[in-house]
């Protein structure tokens, strides 16, 4: 397969994070450097990490530079193929046979057929990329099936014959690792771990995603989410929950809230499990005590 050195003006990694961050979203080298490396060799981009992370974020912020419609494949425990791929419309099938009578009446035709996610990414490559997320909550069988659609990049209709894309579509996954991929999945595509950012990077999201915070207080719900993450909790909070405590705590500060009971008052924003709540209940105080600008 040919390498596209240059894919929409994106002419290597710095390029890419660049862009990035011109449609707000902050990737680090070594996640423009994977992004970059999908784009040019044409593969697929896997990526890996906590939930809350920015994996699905990142798919829209590369969906955006490219300036291509996000076409979301959300993977869910039983998921088919049919989910995924189209099905006919048959209550309109049925009425068009009901109206034509004794005429011929083609019940195959494109207004009948109902594109889904993978057939809709194959049908316009060049416009679209396809995001299929959290592949790690679908069973093995459907891994297996999509494996075989990354490797041909076809769709197979009895009724219409084969649908194959004019070149490969951009293609990204995600996985909170609940299980392990299978390994031929993971061969496929140019991997990416994305981890939790470091306080720093994390404060320079909140003011780039929440203007109405102040740079202290983005700092200091930092600092707290830090220590937050730090406790065995079943969901610590993410990268989209920090953002939101700040803006919550910042408008209950501005109603009148003292530092650090804004913070308090507004955990229901970055904690939001019942057992995380009463396991930090006791000292909640104490972990937010110089929560406070």
């Amino acid at each position: 397969m040919p390498v596209r050195r240059s894919i929409a003006g994106l002419d290597g990694p710095g390029a890419v994070a660049r862009a990035m961050r011109d449609a707000q979203y902050i990737a680090d080298e070594g996640l423009a450097t994977a992004a970059y490396l999908a784009l040019a060799l044409g593969k697929p981009l896997l990526l890996e990490g906590a939930p809350g992370v920015g994996k699905t974020e990142a798919a829209k912020a590369l969906a955006s530079i490219l300036g291509r419609e996000l076409v979301r494949l959300q993977c869910y425990e039983g998921i088919d193929a049919s989910a995924a791929l189209y099905e006919w419309n048959f209550p309109r099938q049925m009425l068009a046979i009901r109206q034509a009578g004794e005429s011929y009446v083609n019940l195959y035709a494109d207004e009948y057929l109902i594109a889904r996610p993978l057939l809709l990414a194959l049908q316009l490559p060049r416009q679209r990329l396809l995001l299929i997320d959290e592949i790690d909550r679908a069973d093995h069988e459907f891994e297996a099936f999509l494996l075989e659609f990354l490797s041909d990049f076809a769709i197979s209709i009895p009724e219409r014959g084969t649908i194959r894309a004019a070149e490969p579509p951009v293609v990204v996954l995600t996985s909170n690792r609940t299980r392990e991929l299978h390994e031929a999945l993971r061969r496929r595509c140019v991997y990416h771990w994305i981890g939790y950012p470091d306080p720093a990077l994390e404060a320079e999201i909140v003011m780039m995603r929440a203007s109405t915070v102040a740079r202290a207080t983005a700092e200091r719900v930092v600092a707290a989410v830090n220590r937050l993450r730090a406790e065995p909790l079943a969901k610590p909070p993410g990268v989209a929950e920090t953002v939101e405590w700040a803006e919550a705590a910042t408008l209950l500060h501005e109603q009148g809230a003292p530092w650090p009971r804004a913070f308090a008052r507004a955990i229901g924003v970055a904690l939001k499990d019942q057992d995380d709540l009463a396991f930090l209940g006791p000292r909640l105080d104490g972990l937010l005590a110089d929560a406070s600008p």
